[in-house]
This record gives structure tokens, C-alpha cells and sequence, in this order.
């Protein structure tokens, strides 16, 4: 049976999919496409249709979470038009290195030996991270109006801070910072957004409390704010050469907005130092899934593109049911605290 040109199976496989996204996304703040795209490699979709479609699905996702966010005044909105600034002229680099690579028949094995090397690399990094117990990136708990201590500021943001290049900006959180460094990292994100088809959240949020030490919670914003537009200046730029398919995006789409309500709860309730290691976790196994299908490629083996894909499922599979599991059990634990004296 097909609905739309597409089989229900398959939909509901889609709709399924974005509903762990979704949890993922409401709660790291995220929008999901450095597993959506390598998903849509796997399962055989060109590489342009890929990372359009990949972007069209962060648009729809960053859209509800930025306005989240705003309520809670967690969005520095001058620091977020700078990054757009930047991340457009990277995202029109990084589609026409993409469109090149395309014509010379290299498009699908580059972008996913790039998607190996950095979910990877990043992988390591918050694992390591994680296991050391230190706070930073990934936190959620954080009073909006606190500003960063000289000690919570990663070294190399102090000395990125430090260095007095003219014209220098405010940024809330209580210092100022060079405009020029501001760029650099939206372009680099932007071109990673144009070529590999992510809304960047991943590198971009880590890379503004690591290398330039803004608050966390006004990085998660102020980066959702950026997604926004980055997402939608991507998916316009695919969809005028027909790289959407709405077929794709729009039961993704129907999934995440249930789970990214989901997931945002779960921020109220869950201990994020207990899930860090499971978000480093996921992006070494969808490293190590693009690897497999890359693999399989190579030694003619279509099998492991299945092995590919379960894993990439597996993947989001797996920490969307720690999020939601820890969720009921501190619940649980709430519901069974007796109510104390003052109360």
C-alpha cells in the first residue's frame, strides 16, 4: 500500500524516526540531520537529495525549540545575526563544493567519509568529556541571567577573548570578543552545513562555549536562532535544483514535533552529566555506520548497508530511551518523595 508515492511502511519508518530525533533534539538542542542525512545515504538517496532534505528537516525542528528558548531570554539575538551573517556565505561554499564534487561522481563517498571523520572526532571529544565529569557544553540546568566565572571559561576561549582585534562586540554572559572570530566560526559551520547537509548545532553550540566562552544556555539559543535561518537559506538553496523531497521531510517533520515536546521536558527532570556520555556515544556509532556502509561499498557487500542503517537507528534508539527512561524514573522518585515540613 502507498500513500503519496511512498509506502506506509516506509512512512511510519520515517514518522518513527523523526519521533527519536525529535527527543533528541528538544533536549540537547539539536536538530537531528547528522543522523537524518547519513540515514538517507544508507537507504540509497543521492547525496544532494540527502543533504537537502536534511536541512529542510532542521528548519522545520530549530523553528519550535528558538522560540522555546526565547521565553526563557536565552537568545542573544545581535550574536545570532553575526552568525547568520557568516554561516550563509559558508552554506553557498560549502553547496557549490558539494555540486562539484557531484559532477566528478565523488559527492557520496566524500560527504560520508567527511560525516565519519567528524561525528568521530566529535564523538571522542564529548565521551572524553563526559567521563571527566566536567560541566560545559551540553547543560541545560543553568540559571539564564548567570554569567561565566573566569574558571568555567574553557583556556581557549580566555585567550581567544584576550585578544584585542578591533571591531571588538558585547556578548551576554559579560564580555567582549573580537567580530572577526565570531565569523570565522559561522563560516566554518556554514560550510559544514552546506556540504554535509547539518544545521551545524553539534559543532556550532560546543564551538561557542569552547572557542568563545558564551554562556551555555545563550549558546543553545542563540545557536537554535541561527539554525533557524542557516537550516532555511540551505533547504531554499536545495529545493530550487529539486533536492527536497517532501516526502521525506514532512512525516520526519510529523515525529519530531511530538518528540521534541517530549525531549524539552525531559530537560526539567533529567541530570544531562548522566546522558553526555550517551549523545558521544551516538555520534561514534553513526560514525562507525557511515563506515560500515562505505565498507560495504567497497567489497560489494549490500548486506552491510542494512548493518549500517540498524546501527543508525540503534543509535538514536538508544539515547532517546535513556532520556525518556530517566525521565519516568526521577518521576518515579518525585511521585514517592513524602512532602517535607515547610511544605
Amino acid at each position: 500500500m502507498e500513500l503519496f508515492g511512498m509506502s506506509v511502511l516506509l512512512i511510519g519508518m520515517f514518522t518513527g524516526f523523526g519521533l527519536l530525533i525529535g527527543i533528541l533534539f528538544g533536549f540537547f538542542g539539536m536538530g537531528g540531520s547528522f543522523l537524518v542525512t547519513p540515514a538517507l545515504l544508507v537507504m540509497g538517496y543521492d547525496a544532494n537529495v540527502a543533504v537537502g532534505s536534511g536541512l529542510a528537516f532542521v528548519f522545520g525542528t530549530s523553528v519550535i525549540a528558538t522560540l522555546k528558548h526565547r521565553d526563557l531570554g536565552q537568545v542573544d539575538y545581535k550574536l545570532g545575526i553575526l552568525m547568520i551573517a557568516g554561516t550563509t556565505a559558508g552554506i553557498e561554499v560549502g553547496k557549490i563544493g558539494l555540486e562539484h564534487l557531484q559532477e566528478l561522481g565523488l559527492a557520496g563517498s566524500v560527504v560520508s567519509v567527511a560525516y565519519v571523520l567528524l561525528l568521530g572526532g566529535i564523538g571522542v571529544f564529548v565521551t572524553y568529556e563526559a567521563l571527566k565529569g566536567s560541566g560545559g557544553g551540553l547543560e541545560h540546568d543553568v540559571d539564564e541571567d548567570a554569567d561565566l566565572e573566569d574558571e568555567e571559561i574553557p583556556e581557549i576561549a580566555q585567550k581567544i577573548q584576550s585578544y584585542n582585534v578591533p571591531p571588538m562586540i558585547s556578548i551576554r554572559g559579560g564580555f567582549r570578543v573580537s567580530l572577526w572570530m565570531v565569523l570565522l566560526v559561522a563560516f566554518a559551520t556554514g560550510v559544514l552545513s552546506g556540504f554535509l547537509g547539518v544545521g551545524g548545532g553539534f559543532i556550532r553550540m560546543p564551538a561557542l562555549f569552547y572557542l568563545i566562552g558564551v554562556p551555555v544556555p545563550v549558546a543553545v539559543g542563540t545557536d537554535l536562532f541561527e539554525i533557524v535561518f542557516s537550516g532555511g537559506i540551505g533547504s531554499f538553496l536545495y529545493a530550487q535544483s529539486g533536492a527536497v523531497d517532501l516526502s521525506i521531510v514532512a512525516p520526519l517533520l510529523a515525529g519530531s514535533a511530538l518528540g521534541a515536546r517530549v525531549g524539552a521536558a525531559a530537560t526539567n527532570l533529567v541530570n544531562e552529566e548522566d546522558i553526555k556520555v550517551y549523545f558521544g556515544v551516538m555520534l561514534l556509532l553513526g560514525a562507525i555506520a557511515v563506515a560500515v556502509r562505505e565498507l560495504g561499498g567497497v567489497l560489494g557487500m549490500p548486506v552491510l548497508d542494512v548493518v549500517s542503517l540498524a546501527i543508525i537507528l540503534g543509535a538514536a534508539l538508544l539515547v532517546s530511551g535513556a532520556v525518556v527512561y530517566s525521565s519516568i524514573t526521577m518521576l518515579r522518585e518525585n511521585a514517592g518523595t513524602p512532602p517535607s515540613a515547610a511544605d
